[in-house]
Order: C-alpha cells, then structure tokens, then sequence
C-alpha cells in the first residue's frame, strides 16, 4: 500500500512527526498498532516498524521518529517532502487497550510515547498516569500536549522524569522505574502499559512481577 507525505514538524533534536494520508487503505487499525514501511536505500530493500501517533482518522495517520545519522532508514525517511509517497504493510500488533475500563499506568521513553498518543486522543477509559522518562527535557516528545491534556481531563496525570536534568529542571529526576511503583501504590488492580527500550521493559517487567502483579495487568512493547 501506499501513502503521501502531507507535512511533519519537529518534536525535538532530530525527532519529528510525519503526517500522512494512505492512498489506497481505509484507514482501520486499533490505537497502539504499527505499521511496516519499506524504502529502497542505496539499491536495497528496508523495512522498519513504526507505532502509529495519531487515533484512527480515515486515511490519514502519523508517524513519530528519530533520526539516527549513520543509520540506514531513517536519513531517508528525513529526506522526504510533501508530496512524496512510502510504501507500507499493516496495521498489525496487540500492544493494544484492554477491554477491562481499569485504571492505567501508561510508561514510555523515547519514541515509545507515540502509541500512547494514539491511546489518549482515540479516548483510554478510567484513571491514567503517563510516565515518560527521557534524558533531557527537550526530548520530551509532544509535551505541550501532555500537559494539555492533565489540565483539562479529569484523572488524568503526567509525569515527565529526566536522567540528565538540566539546573533548570524541577520535575522528576532518574529512571522511570521508581516513578511506576510510586504511580502502583501497591495497587493491583491497574492494566500497565509499557513502551520502550528492551533493557527498560525487562526490567521493570521483572520488578512488577517481584511486587506481585499479575503478568496479565502488564502489557508492553520493546524495542532495540
């Protein structure tokens, strides 16, 4: 399938949001899935998963990404115009809401925060914490929308953590890990959401699991 580039907007050093309407797919997926983009670079064929950033809105949808200087996709994917058409396969994967209305604990770093973008916008049931750690406060992707957002929905709330916090930062400081115990308060009852590096969802999987909640309350998606 296809779709064209309509425009992006930088989110960050090196991290943007693509804007695009499919030219030949309907447009249906469930928030939190991925799409499979292919591009030809340098004569050889490259696919990379993306989650996709926006709720379902006919045929368009968003996409969030980093640029990586020496990698092979991504310059590509940078270098393109509005205008331009990629080919991509989807939607497909589970990392998806449960049909349960509990409450949530929402973590993400890095580019693992666009699903959950995709989670809140399409409307995510019950009470909800994000929890989004990142190295420096200009890597917090979307988040004037975040705080948007905890300022005009009820149960919502966000909590930004840095691990290089600059002097001027008086937020939450370190790993998102003890931000998520502090955000569990012991409960048990709360579906956990979790997106991000391979070594941070492992981890935290493992500490949940020490503190007694059920493997079936913690749904995640890792990636290298």
């Amino acid at each position: 399938m296809k779709a064209s580039l309509i425009g992006w907007r930088e989110l960050g050093p090196a991290a943007r949001h693509f804007e695009f309407e499919a030219v030949d797919w309907n447009g249906a997926f469930v928030p939190g899935q991925f799409l499979s983009i292919t591009a030809n670079v340098d004569g050889a064929g490259i696919t990379r998963a993306y989650s996709i950033a926006t709720p379902p809105n006919g045929r368009r949808f968003g996409l969030c990404a980093n640029l990586v200087p020496d990698g092979q996709f991504s310059p590509w994917l940078f270098e393109r115009q509005p205008g331009d058409e990629i080919e991509f396969k989807g939607p497909y994967g589970t990392f998806t809401p449960r049909p349960t209305g509990s409450d949530s604990i929402l973590v993400a770093t890095g580019t693992g925060i666009a699903p959950f973008r995709s989670f809140l916008a399409h409307g995510l049931p019950g009470n909800c914490t994000l929890i989004f750690g990142t190295r420096h406060e200009n890597g917090l992707l979307y988040d004037e929308e975040w705080r948007a957002l905890e300022g005009s929905r009820p149960g919502f709330w966000y909590w930004p953590t840095l691990t290089r916090a600059g002097a001027e930062w008086t937020g939450r400081t370190g790993r998102v890990q003890p931000h998520v115990m502090q955000a569990l308060d012991g409960r048990r009852d709360v579906d956990i959401y979790i997106c991000g590096l391979r070594e941070m969802v492992d981890e935290l999987r493992g500490q949940l699991k020490a503190a007694g909640v059920d493997r079936k309350r913690i749904i995640y998606e890792k990636y290298d």
